[in-house]
């Protein structure tokens, strides 16, 4: 199972490059690291932790 790379912010609407930096919680909500830093690094719609999403080669 691979993660689903999503390529917007959920909260800013933010464009997010697959190779470029973004966080994720682990149900792969996404958000670019403005918003993740603005919101503390907790995911709004879970509560779980926000962290850098990996990239692929």
């Amino acid at each position: 199972m691979a993660l689903e790379m999503r390529d917007s912010c959920e909260r800013c609407e933010t464009a997010l490059p697959q190779d470029g930096a973004a966080r994720i919680c682990s149900y792969e909500c996404t958000f670019c690291v403005s918003c993740s830093d603005a919101m503390r690094h907790t995911c709004p719609n879970c509560g779980g932790e926000l962290v850098a999403r990996p990239r692929r080669a």
